[in-house]
Formats: C-alpha cells, sequence, structure tokens
C-alpha cells in the first residue's frame, strides 16, 4: 500500500487544525474541500462505501501492475478524482444506516465546517443538516453548495454545470455570433462556486473564532455566475440591452481579440489609445490611428469588425511567432492560443511551480497542477495523495473522537471500464 503519513510542512499551512468534514461529489463540493486541504486543514471526505463519489470511475483510470503490496482496488486510479481529492483523507458511512449517521454527529461534533453539495434539502431529510450540526456544535460553520439555492422555486431543481452555465445568461454571451451557444470549456459554475464557498468559509470561521458563532452558508452555482458576471449584468442594467456573443472580441475595446497569421491563430490585446498606435504602426498603417471610426476605444469597439477585417489582411502576412515577437516589442500585450499540453510545458509555468509530481495510491507517478497562489511564509506541498475510498475510517475516528483504534472494515476502490 502507499505510504498514508503525511508529508511533513515546514511551517504548516495557514489553516492547520481546521476540521472539515465534506460531503462532496463530482467537483462544486470537493474543488472547496480541495482549497481548504490545500492550505492545510484536514478534510475528512464522507463517501458512501459502495463505490464513493462518482468521480473515482471519470478517466483517465491510470493503472499499474498488481503487486502483493498494494491496496486490494487501487490497480486502476482516476486521475480527474486525484486531483481535487489530494491531500484529504477518506471515510465511508451510508447514509441511510442511522448507526453511521449517529457517528457522523459525533464528528460533527468534532469538525469546525462541514461542506455539502447534495440537492437541497438532502441532508436534513437525513438528520445531517444545519439545525442538527448547529445543536450538536453552536460554533459549525456550514456550506450548502447546490445549483439554485436552498430556497425559491427552483430550489429542488436538478444542476449540472451545462444547465447553470445556460440558465445563468453566460451562454448568451458565449460564442460567435450568428452560431448556436456554447458552454465554457472549463466548468466555471462549479469551481466558481467553489472559489466563493472557500472565501465565504473562512469569512464564518473568522467570525466563529472571534464570536463563538458558527453560520450557515448558501452558495448556488447560479448566484456565482452571475456574481462574477458583474461587468455584463451592469452593462445591462445601465443601458437595459444584454450582452452578445462576440467570439474572442470584446464589447468595449478593439483591437482585443483572436487573429489569423499566415500560419496560426494568435491574440492580441490593445486596450488603449497607445497600444493602439503601436498596433497600427506595427501593420505599416499608422495612419488608421487617426482614423475617425478608429481614433477612440469607443470608437473602435463600434467599428470592430471593420477594424478587424483591415487588420486580419495585414497578420496574414507574417506568422504568429514574428507578429508576436513584434507585439511584445512594442508593449502590446498578446499571446499564442496555446493547447494544455503547449501551456503546461511552458517555463513561465515552472516558474511558477504550478506544476508539481503526484504519486497515485498504485504507485504511479503522474503530475497535477498546484494550488495557484503563493504566499511568503508557506510553500505548497502535497502532504497525502488522493485517499482510497474508506482509507481512513480508523484514523479518523481515533484522531478526531479520541477512539482506540478498532478495526473499521474499508470499502474499497471499485474499478469502472
Amino acid at each position: 500500500m502507499h505510504d498514508t503519513t503525511p508529508k511533513p510542512s515546514s511551517p504548516p499551512g495557514p489553516l492547520h487544525g481546521l476540521r472539515v468534514l465534506e460531503f462532496g461529489q463530482i467537483a462544486a463540493g470537493p474543488f472547496t474541500g480541495s482549497l481548504l486541504a490545500d492550505l492545510g486543514a484536514d478534510v475528512v471526505k464522507v463517501e458512501n462505501p459502495d463505490g464513493g463519489d462518482g468521480m473515482r470511475g471519470w478517466p483517465p483510470l491510470t493503472t499499474a501492475p498488481q503487486t502483493d503490496d498494494r491496496a486490494e482496488g487501487a490497480s486502476a486510479f482516476s486521475e480527474n478524482f486525484a486531483s481535487l481529492n489530494r491531500n484529504k483523507r477518506s471515510i465511508t458511512a451510508d447514509l441511510k444506516d442511522p448507526m453511521a449517521v449517529e457517528r457522523l454527529k459525533d464528528l460533527i461534533t468534532s469538525a469546525d465546517i462541514v461542506v455539502e453539495n447534495f440537492r437541497a434539502g438532502v441532508l436534513p431529510r437525513l438528520g445531517l443538516g444545519y439545525e442538527e450540526a448547529r445543536r450538536l456544535n453552536p460554533a459549525i460553520v456550514y456550506c450548502s453548495i447546490s445549483g439554485y439555492g436552498q430556497h425559491g422555486p427552483y430550489a429542488s431543481k436538478g444542476a449540472f454545470d451545462v444547465t447553470v452555465q445556460a440558465m445563468s445568461g453566460l451562454m448568451s454571451i458565449t460564442g460567435e455570433d450568428g452560431r448556436p451557444p456554447v458552454k465554457c470549456g472549463v466548468p466555471v459554475g462549479d469551481f466558481c462556486a467553489g472559489l466563493y464557498a472557500a472565501f465565504t468559509i473562512l469569512a464564518a470561521v473568522r467570525r466563529a473564532e472571534a464570536t463563538g458563532e458558527g453560520a450557515y452558508i448558501d452558495c448556488s452555482m447560479l448566484g456565482a455566475l452571475i456574481g462574477v458576471a458583474a461587468l455584463q449584468t451592469s452593462e445591462y442594467f445601465g443601458t437595459g440591452r444584454g450582452g452578445r456573443r462576440l467570439g474572442s472580441a470584446h464589447p468595449r475595446n478593439a483591437p482585443y481579440q483572436a487573429f489569423r497569421a499566415k500560419d496560426d491563430n494568435f491574440v492580441i490585446a490593445a486596450g488603449n489609445n497607445e497600444l493602439w498606435r503601436q498596433v497600427a504602426d506595427a501593420v505599416g498603417r499608422p495612419e488608421l490611428a487617426a482614423d475617425p471610426r478608429f481614433a477612440t476605444q469607443p470608437d473602435r469597439a463600434r467599428n470592430q469588425v471593420e477594424l478587424a477585417a483591415i487588420l486580419d489582411e495585414r497578420f496574414r502576412e507574417r506568422t504568429a511567432a514574428e507578429w508576436l515577437t513584434e507585439m511584445d516589442r512594442r508593449g502590446v500585450p498578446c499571446s499564442p492560443i496555446n493547447s494544455y499540453a503547449e501551456i503546461l510545458a511552458d517555463p513561465q509555468v515552472a516558474a511558477l511551480g504550478l506544476v508539481q509530481p503526484l504519486t497515485l495510491p498504485n504507485g504511479v507517478d503522474t503530475r497535477t497542477t498546484a494550488f495557484p497562489v503563493a504566499m511568503s511564509g508557506y510553500a505548497f506541498e502535497i502532504r497525502r495523495t488522493a485517499p482510497l475510498l474508506g482509507e481512513h475510517n480508523t484514523d479518523v475516528q481515533r484522531d478526531w473522537l479520541g477512539d482506540p483504534p478498532t478495526e473499521v472494515p474499508r470499502a474499497v476502490q471499485v474499478r469502472t471500464r
């Protein structure tokens, strides 16, 4: 079996000492838990013994040859699951078993934070909702993450990232004009909700430490996506008009989009008049900077289709690499359009330490992305690999409750073909 002993942290993470009970599955809840775990909290993931978090079955399932000293069921392990569940511990509990629920209530009395992303109302019906948690532990910070929130006409409506992207208005401005709407390639509903949840949890923890009063946090994916759309919603409030699909272009700035060079696409963002003058000079058309159609930022935004057509003609004369070199020389923000293979091998990503080695429970060495924000006095590290299902049943019982380390049956990971 892999080494379950956490690696020493020097110094401990800033959230060291916080105990988090995570009833999380797939993305939003586990991402919230991962943010807290990466900064040092002891995050204990509660999973159904019959297979656990559904993401355990998501490919890629990385395999290793079976050896006698490796835990049963660890021959295939999901790298998707590992990315959101490193630095956590796993226990199993059948939430329909009254004895298991009572054991979880014991853990709640020792926890600082509960994170859950079940459909609204599920955990309260099982006796594990906020009111019961607060009765057991008045200082508990309890965060429920859901698609549409815990009350209102959509509270019981099922939600996945794509449906909330559609509901939130995000898809109405994503894609190209005249083409069908598309979702963002990253599940921003799940991950934005996770970011808001973790931020608000820590605000509530600070208050709980000062007053002894915990809090209930109702974090919806819908609210998170509306929250990050502040520029788009304020445009609607100010003008009465919703946004429209502009592809890679910007509603209030130009040239600020992707263009096609002789061999490839690239992006420039001339966000002010001086940068626009540099672009005009670079393409050999300095007179464009004084053209009444393009003289000011609002003018360029209003006439951006015409401007893009003029620039496209010039950009196709040279390669993307040549244009990027020229724009960098002039101080114009620009970028290639990288694949993940390209950006994860980029020297800037290496300089920021954003890719780190990870050993899966089956002994396979892979890589993962690091916590992406640097903090003085703390260096992110992977203290624990992602856990096997129920791997820490005995350890958590001992560490949180002070119980003798009796053997608790551990479920094994289910291999999905």
